[in-house]
């Protein structure tokens, strides 16, 4: 049950983190920009983060789109970087 708990701490944290960017991880998905394995993937690397406080601080704080770019500590910046790039 813990590990279930902690993909969905993990899910919450990453689609959070979208939102800040200005990004809405569902409907890149349903777009095709991304894959559903990538999102698994992404969540996964996500667990594998030191900084799960730090991040919930920063996503708690942030409105939509306040982010120009993921923190440097988060291991799905890259991708995140990758969707917002995409959507210009």
């Amino acid at each position: 049950m813990r590990e279930h708990s902690t993909l969905k701490t993990h899910a919450a944290l990453l689609d959070q983190m979208g939102r800040a960017l200005g990004l809405d991880l569902q409907d890149e998905a349903i777009s095709g920009r991304l894959q559903f394995d990538e999102i698994s993937e992404a969540v996964l690397r996500c667990t594998r983060c030191g900084y799960p406080e730090r991040c919930r601080k920063c996503v708690s704080t942030m409105r939509h789109a306040a982010l120009a770019q993921a923190p440097d500590y988060c291991r799905n910046g890259d991708l995140l970087a990758y969707l917002k790039e995409q959507r210009v």
